[in-house]
């Protein structure tokens, strides 16, 4: 069994039941945005729904996190500049005291994807991909025009700058979408 197999039925997501394009988003490492232009012929904007400056309620192990460590929250969904569907949608953990001051500040006032401001500020990242899912879209069926029943994918990955985790980030989309056979 492959790497991508073992950690996509690890999380009762069956690889022989997704499109190629699905597998591609589920277990990359590269960032989506540039990835869902290629597959969509469609330039994507980020749509900021809401960001937050927190302290930590509990300690976030995979960040290295212990309680009260302040944090940026940030949901955002990633979308197409003609169509304006919802391709995407991310939440993401962000420890603001890991960052460069510039990319810090530019990630709060820009509407820039997180892809796009790495490349800008040239920062050396690994991504290691800590879970996918598949749940009930709920709350997240306005954003894509879907009962609430309907199912999502999901991918939560860590990216490391300097060998310290910065950043934690959680992307869905609604399982019916990319069935398109490549």
């Amino acid at each position: 069994m492959s790497k991508m197999q073992m950690s996509l039925t690890s999380k009762h997501i069956e690889p022989l039941n997704l499109s190629p394009f699905q597998r591609i988003l589920l277990t990359s490492d590269g960032t989506l945005t540039e990835i869902l232009e290629a597959y969509l012929l469609e330039k994507i904007q980020l749509v900021k729904i809401s960001e937050n400056l927190v302290k930590v309620a509990k300690p976030i192990p995979a960040l290295d996190l212990d309680i009260d460590t302040q944090v940026i929250e940030r949901k955002i969904l990633l979308q197409g500049k003609i169509s304006l569907n919802n391709y995407i949608y991310a939440e993401s953990i962000i420890v603001p005291e890991r960052l460069d001051s510039r990319l810090k500040s530019r990630l709060i006032e820009s509407q820039e994807p997180m892809g796009r401001l790495w490349l800008e500020h040239k920062l050396e990242t690994f991504k290691e991909i800590i879970d996918s899912a598949r749940e009930t879209a709920e709350e997240l069926s306005d954003f894509f025009n879907i009962a609430k029943e309907e199912k999502m994918l999901s991918r939560t990955y860590r990216v490391f700058s300097n060998k310290k985790p910065i950043i934690m980030i959680t992307e869905k989309f609604p399982e019916s979408y990319f069935l398109k056979k490549i």
